[in-house]
């Protein structure tokens, strides 16, 4: 795996995932250059969730609320449905997945972007889970909006098994219909083995739960059946899969499976990692067969991270690992390695004296005397206060500028920051 920064972004098209804006990214590839495009995009709920993500169990609260109601939402996603038409290729297809709050709106934009007469399937993706409300039915299925660029799009005919009933009757024989004088219908075998019962438009594949080998502690998460089942329908080996709302990588990972290109974006750094660790454990891809362009280099780059994916940054950066927040255990965000001392992780300009208190008080709680902060820089009364505990109170707390990180310091003895 091949990163770069942030500055590296360019029309790359070959197992390469993008950390960044989906619409930023889309403008820089090659119009009719993809086969087959995904789309998972943030539905309009109202809903907020929380991401455990793998084993750090870290808890990120992300809303995906559109301040201008439904227009804003709407508008947003126009911008982005563009630019894919765009790069779709002529037999290429789209499949947009959404649910009751604004499936309505997305058909008929997706009618005027790709075409009524483009339009495939509403695909009804059925599941089961625990019953909820009980002022209407149960609400158990999303919907997969499928369009094309033309009407030469690739489809593979997939096939349902047939049943047990009758695979005894015709021996697995394909069966043809025939019909007599009078108009009635019979059944006649033939010898060719049938392959199935050709595949309808609705789907009953169930969700991921919660012991699945396949969970990655993502809440939005899609079963990889449901991926395969798509990519194998609408593209051929060789062919190139994109996903610009990739989340934690099913479509990527599956895609990888079934040996096709593919290209995902997502504008979570911490995604981009979970995704880079997916692929080589989950699909045992190679070191040096996918590349990640617009991870965060620099101190610029930094400053705009969301808080969590800060965090998860510079945890990496520090060859450290997050904690697991438990009841007083506030103001610790991590450990580092070696020795597991406490780090706590501040994406502030000149931290107070307040925060070397805090963090004190954290150490106290854990029974220790040694830690870490990390921020971007460190105010006088911060600095003053860490020396004066060193010295007179036997702590071991060292300042950690984000520019230290960024030239390779690790956490794992401490010496106090001077001020600059």
């Amino acid at each position: 795996m091949r990163e770069r920064g942030r500055e590296g972004i360019r029309p790359n098209i070959m197992n390469t995932l993008y950390c960044g804006d989906n619409l930023e990214v889309m403008r820089t590839l090659p119009e009719g250059s993809v086969d087959l495009i995904y789309l998972d995009p943030p539905f309009f709920s109202n809903r907020q969730y929380n991401v455990i993500w793998g084993d750090e169990a870290e808890k990120r609260s992300f809303e995906d609320r559109w301040e201008g109601g439904i227009e804003s939402y709407i508008s947003w996603m126009q911008d982005r449905l563009f630019e894919m038409r765009r790069i779709l290729k002529e037999t290429g297809s789209i499949y947009l997945h959404c649910d009751w709050h604004a499936t309505h709106r997305l058909r008929v934009l997706m009618d005027d972007i790709f075409g009524e007469k483009n339009f495939r399937n509403e695909i009804i993706w059925h599941y089961r889970k625990w019953p909820t409300g009980k002022y209407q039915f149960q609400r158990n299925h999303d919907t997969i909006l499928f369009y094309s660029k033309d009407n030469k799009n690739i489809l593979n005919i997939l096939y349902n098994p047939i049943s047990e009933r009758t695979l005894k009757r015709w021996k697995g024989a394909k069966q043809k219909a025939i019909f007599d004088k009078t108009g009635k219908r019979y059944a006649r075998s033939e010898d060719k083995k049938t392959p199935g019962v050709p595949m309808d438009d609705v789907w009953d594949i169930s969700i991921i739960n919660a012991s699945s080998k396949e969970r990655w502690g993502y809440p939005t998460q899609k079963p990889e059946k449901l991926l395969e089942r798509i990519i194998l329908a609408s593209s051929n080996e060789g062919d190139l899969v994109m996903d610009p709302f990739c989340g934690c990588g099913t479509t990527i990972a599956v895609a990888e499976n079934l040996k096709r290109r593919w290209l995902g974006i997502e504008i979570s750094y911490t995604a981009c990692e979970l995704m880079n660790q997916r692929l080589k454990t989950d699909c045992h891809a190679a070191e040096d067969s996918f590349e990640i362009i617009g991870m965060p280099t620099t101190i610029d780059d930094a400053k705009k991270l969301q808080p969590f994916d800060f965090q998860n940054w510079i945890l990496r950066k520090c060859h450290a690992y997050a904690s697991k927040r438990k009841t007083g255990d506030k103001g610790i965000d991590g450990f580092s390695f070696l020795h597991k001392y406490p780090i706590q992780v501040k994406q502030s300009e000149k931290i107070g004296r307040n925060v070397v208190d805090n963090f004190k008080s954290a150490l106290d709680r854990k029974g220790g005397k040694t830690g870490f902060i990390v921020a971007f820089s460190f105010g006088s009364g911060a600095i003053g206060e860490t020396a004066r505990l060193n010295r007179e109170e036997d702590y071991d707390i060292e300042l950690v500028t984000v520019k230290q990180v960024l030239d390779g310091h690790t956490l794992t003895r401490t010496t106090v920051t001077s001020e600059k």
